[in-house]
């Protein structure tokens, strides 16, 4: 059986009866064309199933339409939460998202962005570990615009969209010590992220300020069985604490489930916790989470309105900092009107 070849353009443009510029101008967005052609073209490409070729087109004009997603972890929900956001926002932009998933380590981002520059991608929207200048620079030579998410290095020529980490950390431990918390933890895994490492630096600071002394307890992934075994360790103590504060919600789910199913305390009665993500487990009945917002529709918008700007405009590094609002549910207790 022969196999069909694919549809051309050329084949359109005769069923249509107009030129094969036509048929292009018809599938450009803002090309001139007139409607009576336009019509003509898609009845055409409709009847013999004609598609665009995207690609060819993108190699053509080094306008790929192309946009690496790079990023590890992508099992997690918060992760996996702003991977939607920022395809779905790409999509709705007129762009093909391609996902990357790569390690942790710096070495893996960097394999992720040579083979991101193979496929001639318009940019890369960085959500984990930190390319080195040199890369970077290699990426701009390319036209490769680059986006880099919850990073601390500054690389010039490139988009940082981060939150203000440190701050959530110092509001997270006020906010156990003016609920009456007396031993007070902090519980993060040992990914040592700029984001994470925020956050503990925020808290610590804010209790050496308060001149007060806390259990410190970092170790593992970034995960539900990370917290529930730290929090297993925890209670275990005979000076268990009474509020503690997770950097992640993934962390506090587990540290919660530790408290109440192997140690019958009651949350926030006997042990108050305080999460960041807000991931959709936060809000579910059995954990009903107090935690940090991250800001993903405002993340995605930022990253999305950078790349359509003129690419004169992106010359120069810019970075946006972004708020992650406390949400208060029923991990802790209501505070006393004042």
């Amino acid at each position: 059986m022969q196999r069909k070849g694919a549809v051309t353009a050329k084949q359109v443009a005769d069923l249509a009866g107009v030129s094969r510029a036509a048929v292009s101008r018809s599938f450009t967005p803002g090309a001139s064309v007139s409607a009576e052609t336009r019509r003509k073209v898609m009845a055409a490409a409709d009847q013999l199933g004609y598609q665009v070729n995207h690609l060819a087109r993108g190699l053509i004009s080094s306008q790929s339409g192309l946009v690496a997603l790079i990023a590890a972890e992508i099992e997690t929900p918060y992760r996996a939460a702003l991977l939607s956001a920022l395809a779905q926002a790409l999509q709705a932009a007129g762009k093909t998202p391609i996902l990357i998933a790569t390690e942790r380590s710096d070495e893996s981002v960097r394999n992720a962005l040579r083979q991101a520059t193979s496929y001639r991608t318009e940019a890369a929207v960085v959500l984990s570990g930190m390319p080195d200048t040199a890369l970077t620079e290699m990426c701009l030579r390319h036209g490769m615009r680059l986006v880099l998410i919850n990073r601390d290095d500054a690389q010039p020529g490139t988009l940082q969209i981060r939150l203000n980490d440190r701050a959530a950390g110092e509001t997270a431990f006020n906010t156990l010590l003016s609920t009456g918390c007396k031993r007070i933890a902090l519980i993060a895994s040992d990914a040592g992220t700029p984001s994470l490492v925020g956050r503990i630096e925020g808290f610590e600071g804010a209790a050496r300020a308060q001149g007060v002394e806390i259990s410190r307890l970092i170790s593992g992934a970034t995960s539900y069985a990370t917290g529930l075994q730290i929090g297993t360790q925890l209670f275990s103590r005979p000076d268990r604490p009474d509020g503690v504060f997770c950097v992640t919600d993934l962390l506090a789910c587990g540290v919660m489930d530790a408290a109440r199913q192997r140690f019958g305390l009651r949350v926030p009665e006997d042990v108050s916790c305080i999460g960041y993500d807000d991931i959709p487990q936060a809000s579910w009945e059995s954990y009903q989470l107090t935690t940090f917002a991250q800001p993903i529709d405002e993340i995605a918008e930022a990253a999305i309105d950078w790349l359509a700007a003129p690419t004169e405009d992106h010359a120069r590094s810019e970075i946006v900092e972004l708020q992650a609002p406390l949400v208060w549910r029923q991990t802790l207790p209501r505070l006393a009107p004042s």
